[in-house]
This record gives C-alpha cells, structure tokens and sequence, in this order.
C-alpha cells in the first residue's frame, strides 16, 4: 500500500477501509461502542466456558481420551454442549447487531429534523417584544412538528442585523429573524414608510394600516427579495431619547447631542430634525459607547431600555415619541419553499400566534418597563412635543417622496 494511504477501521463492521493521509480517523458512534464491547464480552465467555472455545485445548482432550479410551463419551458430550453454547451466544450477537442497527436508524431520523434558526437583535429576555415572539414560535414549532427543530440566536449571535438579513436572502445562517422595520429598508426602501417621525397616532392605527393593502403591498415587494413575511409586531413602547448625563427639559437641551440611532435615513434624518446630531451605530456597540463617552445618548422604546439594562449607564429619559418602530418576522424565501405544506402550516401559526400575543402585551408592557425603569433610579421627563410635531410633517413628505412611497404615505394619513 502506498505511504500516503492509510488504514482506519469501520466503526460500524469492523472492516479495514484505505484513507488519506491526514484525514482524521473515523470515531465510533456511542452504538458502536456498545456493540464491540458486548462482542468482547461474548468472546470471553466463549473461551471461559471449560475450554470449550479454546481449539488448543480442545485438541488435547481429544488426545488425552483416544490414548485411555474411557472418557471419549464425555469430551463428546462437552463438545456438543459447546457447540449449542456458541449457536446460543452467535444468536445473541446478532440481535445486539440489529439493535444497534435499528437504534443507528432512529438516531439518524432524529438528526434529519430540519433546523429552524430563529434570530435578533435584542437581549435573551421574554420581557422584550422580540425575544417573547422569538421564544412562542420556537416553543410551538418544537410542540407541534416532528420534523422541524427551532432553536433561539439572541443578541445578534449570528451577525449583525443587516448581514444575517443578506444571508436569509441567500438561503444560510438564521431561517427566521424577527427585528425593526428600520432593518429592511436596506433592502426595500419603501418600508421605510413605517419608520417616519410621528406618523403612527396609536397602536390601532399602525394595526388598521399594517393589517390592511400597506401590509399586504409591502409583504409582496418583500417576497421578490427572497424573505417571506411572517407576521406583524408591535414595538413594546414608543421610542424616546435617553441620555447619560444631560437632562432633556426642552427641545432646545438636544441641540448637538450625539445621540445613536438604527442606520436608516429615516431614523436618522428625524434624529436630526430634532437638533440632535444622530449618530447611527450598530445595536451591540450602544451600552459600551455609553459607557465610554463616545455618545451622549440613543434612543429606544421603554422595554428594551430596561431587558438591556441600559439604566447602568444613562440616567434620563424623555418622552419624545418620536418614533414607533414597527417589528416584523420574516422567513428566508430559500428555506420556506423547501418545506413541506405541513411544515409550513405549523411556522404560519407559530407567528400568527406570537403576533397576536405581542399585540396584545403592547400597552402593558411599556407601562410596566417605565415603572421598572423608574424603580431603577432612571429620571423620566415629559417634553412638549408641539415643536417637534410640527416639524415632522414636512419632513414625512419629504422622506416619503425619496423613498418612492408616497402612495403609501397617503394611504396611512387617511386610515383611521
């Protein structure tokens, strides 16, 4: 054989097979093991048993028995009940092959459940919006399938927002990623329609527009792309400025903060038209550049705020509600249509199901998490808004217009 083959044994017949040099050797299965070491056991008992599987031994008894001619009928004997000794231990061997066989099956059925990958952004805590959707569709997708298996990625522990969305489009990485409208407006500029400042009255009116012809145009558009829209989430609270160590009692007292923002023009063009001097910044980096000095302040809505534990290093919020932030889950198109029309029934519900829930938490839990916030040392200001307000219609028209979705815009403004 030549040097650079090399001979490694089957883990599951005990064959020798050839394999390149380098190649790292085969490792035998749990089964395997078991197998080979009740094969050991076997082989033991057989020699252990008076000899009976020990031909040297066998040979001189049948010398010793032809030279006296007297014990020939029992070693006779013995040899038969050898014999059906082995036949009884070859049996068995052979059921312990085919259990582990059967149980190699089952392992392989197992491990042939298709993964569901389930990303964000946000923190591993169910007392923020997207990790609550996050966990009830994981938790009904592993109840109610037995073909698919969902696990949870937190705090982007696939990538950053925007690559794991390029990747979904490709089919790789995360299946489902649940996040920010703001996110997608890379991708489909006009879904920066629900991103403009202080277009949404309440959390009826983005679910009577969402719900209806901008939710289904946008949903379309988004399927062209390679994501399937999944459901649609309500940011659990408004989003408003917090800063570390100003406190904002006017609109004026923003003037010039570096205050970090998604990066998306809308965000940041209504973080300028404010007076504060937006800074986008990747959403891991904002507890470390606060701490740091590096910004001045971020903005967010309430239960973020506090699953992020942010109150450790800002100290003031004001009630500028500037933005709702709508959230939504898409699945990568690539993967969807892979599925089998049961499989895609099951992660249908699934949505279905942590969007209701997360709609009707909405309110609750942006009251709660202010309160909790309060309870944590964390100041909160009201602010009067009128100024702000004011400037925002114009610039809707405006980023509408750059976003090719007035049509859009239109359609929002004149839903009740």
């Amino acid at each position: 054989m030549p040097a650079n083959r090399m001979r490694t044994r089957c883990p599951s017949i005990g064959r020798l097979l050839p394999r390149s040099a380098g190649a790292r050797p085969m490792r035998p299965t749990r089964r395997c093991e078991f197998f080979w070491q009740a094969r050991r056991a076997i082989s033991r008992l057989c020699m252990r048993h008076n000899g009976a599987a020990n031909p040297r031994a066998d040979r001189q008894r049948w010398r010793a028995a032809e030279a006296t001619r007297d014990n020939k009928p029992d070693v006779c004997n013995q040899r038969r009940k050898s014999m059906k000794i082995q036949s009884v231990l070859r049996n068995l061997a052979l059921c312990l092959i085919a259990a582990s066989a059967a149980l190699s099956v089952a392992d392989a059925a197992a491990q042939a459940k298709k993964q569901v990958k389930i990303s964000h952004a946000t923190a591993a805590d169910v007392g923020n919006d997207n990790h609550m959707v996050s966990w009830i569709i994981a938790n009904y997708i592993n109840t109610n399938s037995d073909t698919l298996e969902a696990r949870i990625y937190p705090a982007n522990h696939l990538g950053e927002e925007r690559a794991v969305v390029e990747g979904m489009q490709l089919g790789a990485g995360a299946t489902i990623h649940i996040g920010g409208t703001a996110i997608h407006n890379n991708f489909n500029k006009r879904m920066g329609v629900c991103d403009l400042p202080f277009l949404w009255r309440n959390y009826e009116h983005y679910h009577h527009v969402i719900d209806g012809k901008v939710g289904e145009i946008l949903a379309a558009e988004h399927e062209k792309l390679g994501l399937r829209v999944l459901g649609w989430q309500d940011s659990w609270g408004y989003r408003n400025v917090v800063t570390t160590k100003k406190e904002i009692k006017k609109p004026e007292d923003l003037k010039g903060l570096k205050i970090r923002t998604i990066q998306t023009p809308t965000y940041v063009a209504a973080l300028n038209a404010m007076g504060a001097n937006a800074t986008p910044m990747a959403f891991g980096e904002v507890y470390t550049s606060l701490q740091t000095g590096v910004l001045d302040g971020f903005e967010h809505a309430s239960a973020v705020i506090y699953t992020g534990k942010y109150y450790e290093v800002a100290k003031y919020i004001t009630l500028t509600e500037h933005l709702f932030g709508p959230t939504v889950t898409v699945i990568s198109k690539k993967e969807w249509d892979g599925y089998t029309d049961k499989e895609k029934q099951v992660v249908a519900a699934a949505a279905k199901l942590g969007q209701d829930v997360n709609r009707g938490l909405s309110a609750q839990r942006d009251a709660e998490s202010m309160e909790k916030l309060k309870a944590k040392g964390m100041v909160v200001n009201p602010i009067d808004k009128s100024g702000f307000i004011k400037a925002a219609i114009p610039l809707q028209d405006q980023l509408a217009k750059s976003l090719g979705a007035e049509d859009l815009l239109k359609i929002i403004r004149e839903t009740k």
